[in-house]
């Protein structure tokens, strides 16, 4: 990662931050965004005084034109980007769907999904021109999986974070890397008075890391949640087992091999 350019959203504290300094220990030049400009200050100089090249652009990835001018930036200053970090979100209080307000699901939903797809569009489109190899990684969370809480929007917006990912990494050349990254439950400021029980966030960032520079589409690090999400995936395969048809030709209803065959045939 020496003298690499690396974009960080929600990258003033939490995991933004802890993997700021691990980018930054191997040589990282580290660019973070958020709205909160005094937080952004009070990273940038703790980032600094640990011989850490820091700088920052204040930015609300739910504004799409914040976005681009955060690009703007990069590009002009720095060239380029190397690796950028969709990693801007905020959490909720466990509700019930019927009980949360339509203000506050929306805005959970345009921070943690439309924040990503932002970032995606706009950071995807220029490296794809810049055309060296480059990294996107999307925050998720074990909520992408299964329901670890009762937050019924957050939970929402991780899924769809999931499925963003996964198509996103299928239309990218293969120079640039997609992948998602999987908090279990980490120590920040979106769970606070957990200290004691939750994974610090450093302990979490110096877990993932490593996966991060293997280029693993899925970064993990909490190993009971592979329990979680196999009752689920068990579940499915059971309702396949029992209610769904078994016809010679199956195959023919793959949408992927339908899609890929008239690809081959130039209609789309």
């Amino acid at each position: 990662m020496k003298d690499k350019t690396v974009v960080i959203t929600g990258g003033a504290t939490g995991i933004g931050f802890a993997l700021a300094k691990q980018f930054g220990a191997d040589g990282a030049r580290i660019i973070l965004a958020e709205p909160r400009e005094h937080r952004l200050q009070e990273a940038c100089e703790a980032l600094s005084q640990i011989g850490t090249e820091a700088s920052y652009s204040v930015c609300d990835v739910t504004d799409l034109a914040q976005v681009e001018a955060l690009a703007d930036h990069v590009w002009q200053t720095y060239g380029g980007c190397d690796v950028l970090l969709n990693n801007a979100g905020v959490g909720s209080r466990e509700k019930r769907l019927p009980d949360v307000p339509m203000n506050d699901a929306h805005h959970i939903m345009n921070v943690n999904f439309w924040g990503v797809w932002h970032g995606c569009r706009v950071f995807g489109a220029r490296m794809k021109e810049q055309g060296t190899p480059a990294m996107i990684y999307n925050t998720g969370s074990e909520n992408s999986f299964f329901c670890a809480t009762n937050a019924a929007a957050y939970i929402a917006s991780k899924h769809a974070v999931l499925g963003l990912t996964e198509t996103f990494r299928e239309q990218m050349p293969d120079f640039i890397t997609v992948g998602l990254i999987i908090p279990g439950w980490v120590s920040t400021e979106l769970t606070p008075g957990f200290e004691d029980v939750a994974m610090h966030a450093d302990e979490f960032a110096g877990i993932i890391y490593p996966q991060i520079l293997e280029g693993e589409r899925f970064v993990v690090s909490h190993a009971y949640n592979t329990v979680r999400i196999d009752e689920r995936m068990d579940a499915l395969k059971q309702s396949y087992a029992r209610y769904a048809p078994r016809h010679d030709g199956d195959e023919q209803y793959d949408v992927r091999d339908y899609i890929q065959r008239i690809r081959e045939r130039g209609q789309i």
